[in-house]
């Protein structure tokens, strides 16, 4: 059974050398998460131990799917820092193991960020992806709005640029918990 949980400052760091390996999977697999291939896995590990300080300070948030203790899928949520876009917040870095899709864990992973965003009164999130992705067709699944593509916006894992299409969700305000 998989299991979606977030992760503390000190828990990324514990996690490091397994986001890297997901995240080298996911960028071999042509996911593009920001990173060309080949991802040496100490930098993608070292990439991830430098999100422990945001992750503490609250201004950042991630979760893995957990299945038998392995992470086979993470995901971010990148409050804003401005004053007058604190009602928002982006999504970023949905991976799944190629190992582990076509078993939900993206969908339960894209839902437990818009849970925890719509219980901390956030009520608008953004992300892109690449346009025809895998990832735009589980996000248009998902109900998320697309506003727009932009040629040649970024690089793909193998050096090709490619558009990336901008998407947002509207949250209703979090229904009341009887306190």
């Amino acid at each position: 059974m998989t299991e979606i949980v977030p992760v503390s400052g000190p828990e990324l760091v514990t996690y490091a050398d397994e986001f890297a390996a997901l995240m080298i999977e996911a960028v071999e697999g042509g996911a593009s998460v920001g990173f060309l291939a080949p991802l040496d896995r100490a930098a993608a590990a070292i990439w991830w131990r430098e999100r422990a300080l945001a992750v503490e300070s609250g201004s950042k948030q991630v979760w893995i799917a957990r299945d038998d203790e392995r992470v086979v899928g993470t995901i971010g949520l990148v409050k804003a820092a401005l004053p007058n876009a604190r009602h928002r917040a982006e999504v970023e870095k949905l991976m799944v193991r190629p190992s582990a899709r076509g078993r939900g864990i993206g969908r339960a992973l894209l839902t437990a960020v818009e849970r925890s965003a719509a219980t901390e009164g956030l009520t608008l999130l953004v992300l892109d992806t690449e346009t025809g992705s895998d990832a735009e067709h589980l996000y248009r699944a998902a109900g998320w709005t697309p506003c727009g593509s932009v040629p040649d916006y970024a690089a793909d894992p193998y050096g090709t640029l490619r558009a990336t299409t901008f998407y947002y969700r509207a949250l209703g305000l979090p229904e009341a918990s009887g306190q």
